[in-house]
């Protein structure tokens, strides 16, 4: 995908796949939802994750996918799956909800979102290996966890990546930088 702006001359032109990391809570997953408005909900498939609420208090995450099918990613209410920290991991609803939405957008001509690849969602081994392939496809645009994984390390030192952080002093001008980068 050529840039179509030179002020934001980069290796976005070589590297087709655009991952954001940053810390938790710094607008990763808004940004993401901010281009895929801006895209348009016809050109982008995929899914995000969003915090579970309850008295004010994070009880877990949810799945949400681009065609509107809702799944528990994690909750601290489960009672089996993998535990972290708190939460116990559903891999059911990532491998019967998240994954699918990532196989739908790899085999069509959308942008494949990814909203995030982290520690929970990487219990299942059918995601990694979705991830893996959607990566091969170069029309990704993900969040990606910052802490460090054989995984993720793997993932952020691919030559057909273009890893972004997203920071307090950036988070502002970013939007404007990879709309432009996308040629939206």
């Amino acid at each position: 995908m050529p840039n179509p702006h030179p002020e934001f001359k980069s290796e976005f032109d070589e590297r087709q796949n655009l991952l954001l990391t940053g810390r938790p809570g710094i607008g990763k997953t808004t940004l993401i939802r901010a281009i895929v408005e801006k895209l348009g909900p016809s050109k982008a498939e995929g899914f995000w994750s969003k915090e579970i609420r309850e008295g004010g208090r994070r009880v877990g995450f949810s799945i949400e996918t681009l065609s509107g099918q809702t799944g528990v990613l994690a909750h601290c209410g489960l009672s089996s799956g993998p535990r972290l920290g708190r939460y116990f991991v559903n891999i059911k609803d990532i491998d019967e909800i998240a994954v699918p939405s990532l196989v739908r957008a790899r085999e069509s001509d959308k942008l494949i979102i990814i909203d995030e690849i982290a520690r929970m969602e990487l219990f299942s081994r059918e995601f990694a290996h979705e991830v893996r392939r959607c990566l091969d496809s170069r029309r990704v645009i993900a969040t990606i966890q910052q802490r460090r994984d054989k995984f993720l390390d793997e993932v952020r030192a691919r030559k057909d990546v273009n890893l972004l952080e997203l920071t307090i002093s950036n988070r502002t001008e970013m939007p404007r930088k990879i709309t432009a980068l996308l040629g939206i």
